[in-house]
């Protein structure tokens, strides 16, 4: 018997001595360690938890380390770890399966793992961590908010990143198609950057840039497009008439971004301001560059007949609209014949030598072309003298006497003209313009009048 002072192991016979008090120990030869499953390759979204496991049987007294192949970085040995990541730690089953935790994951995660076992040939095996990132949309480098002049070229950009690399889209927020030029008009748009021709305030709106990769969830970015023009004016009734002590509403209706400034004048350049008489009203339309002007005049006296001017203003120019305000005579009560040559307006023709109602500024030449004309002014009032008497309309003065008009006699003949017409406290030629403005006004069209509140 012999005394061992030292215990050793021995790799070629695999003897072990063990250090008795004159005793030696020969064991049996032990088995080499094996791998008993392949390490299982795994997806994983960005920020979750992960564990990859890596099976042994046979260990004794070998250790088991984990390596992160593509950065040559060793993780853990047996029960330590290495890297001085703070998400890595391991953790085993008795030995048998060895844990890689990694906590947060992020996408610099991702590659081959590899498990190595450190007998005289070490012994390893890989598994894939395939890390997959949600799309996110980079600000930095993707559009904001723009202002454009119309008629301008428009660029929007959408920087978006992901794993596996997203797909972007573009919509607009209401549904509606987006001109990228115009003969081209789609509902989307792929691709991270759109580009627009020649824009219109038809495309002022909130564009959407949408980000997908399969990897919940998709996320988008909102980018609104404003596209600035001078406000343009649009008068349906440039002629409107009114009897004394009626209430009449004038009208305009402005198209402007930014919201221009909007309000009502005489023809002396005044102001009007809320009062008893005047009430203004603008309603904002769709889409919200539109508005609707509207001037209530109460009361309507000799003094408020002439010309209004409804004016927009904005940093990007200004326009301004007439609408003359005349008198008319007030609404009969008695019935009328059973039939008379009046003109009458076919809804597809104006009325002959009058003007398109929708003209931005007020054509005084209107009168001449009704009036001026010997023939057509003959025409009106040989017409008119087929009217009984008993048709006879009333108007005020200013001074509240009251003037009244005497249609002609009917054996007056259509070539009486003007000279079968009477009228006390006003001469001939103011008179024929009284008569035939409303005539005119059919063709134009009245504006909403509401008669006076019976006297109590």
């Amino acid at each position: 018997m012999c005394l061992v002072h030292k215990a050793a192991v021995h790799d070629s016979d695999r003897m072990t001595n063990y250090q008795a008090v004159g005793i030696q120990v020969k064991l049996t030869p032990a088995e080499d360690p094996e791998f008993t499953e392949q390490i299982e390759n795994i997806t994983v979204p960005a920020g979750r938890n992960v564990k990859l496991a890596c099976s042994v049987k046979n260990l004794g007294t070998y250790k088991v380390a984990w390596m992160h192949f593509e950065q040559s970085a060793i993780l853990t040995v047996h029960n330590h770890v290495i890297t001085r990541n703070p998400r890595i730690s391991v953790s085993h089953d008795k030995h048998r399966t060895w844990f890689l935790h990694i906590s947060n994951v992020q996408e610099e995660d991702k590659g081959r793992y590899m498990c190595q076992i450190n007998t005289v040939t070490a012994k390893t095996q890989f598994g894939f961590l395939h890390v997959v990132v949600p799309p996110n949309i980079d600000d930095s480098l993707s559009s904001s908010d723009v202002i454009v002049r119309e008629g301008a070229n428009v660029t929007l950009t959408c920087h978006a990143t992901g794993s596996p690399p997203p797909s972007v889209k573009w919509k607009r927020d209401d549904g509606s198609k987006i001109a990228i030029n115009k003969s081209t008009a789609v509902l989307e748009w792929e691709g991270e950057v759109l580009e627009m021709t020649r824009i219109s305030r038809l495309d002022m709106g909130a564009y959407l840039c949408i980000a997908s990769n399969g990897v919940p969830p998709t996320v988008s970015k909102r980018i609104k497009v404003s596209v600035d023009f001078p406000p343009m004016l649009w008068i349906p009734h440039q002629l409107v008439g009114a009897p004394l002590g009626y209430s009449v509403t004038l009208e305009c209706f402005t198209e402007a971004h930014p919201t221009s400034l909007n309000y009502w004048t005489r023809d002396d350049g005044h102001m009007i301001h809320e009062s008893r008489k005047y009430r203004a009203d603008n309603t904002v339309g769709s889409p919200s560059y539109k508005t609707h002007m509207k001037l209530t005049i109460n009361n309507i006296q000799e003094r408020d007949y002439g010309t209004y001017k409804c004016v927009a203003k904005n940093p990007r120019g200004e326009t301004d609209g007439t609408i003359r305000l005349y008198t008319s005579a007030p609404p009969s009560t008695t019935p009328g014949p059973t039939s008379t040559d009046l003109p009458r307006r076919n809804p597809d023709q104006q009325w002959e030598g009058a003007p398109e109602a929708n003209n931005s500024v007020y054509n005084p030449n209107l009168y001449n072309g009704l009036h001026g004309d010997k023939g057509k002014g003959s025409k009106y009032q040989s017409n008119l003298n087929e009217i009984d008497k008993s048709e006879q309309k009333s108007a005020f003065d200013s001074s509240g006497k009251g003037v009244v008009y005497e249609w002609p006699q009917p054996d007056a003949g259509a070539g009486g003209g003007a000279r079968g017409l009477r009228a006390c406290g006003c001469g001939g030629a103011g008179l024929a313009l009284a008569l035939a403005l409303p005539v005119a006004a059919l063709g134009l069209g009245m504006a909403h009048s509401r008669a006076p509140a019976p006297a109590r």
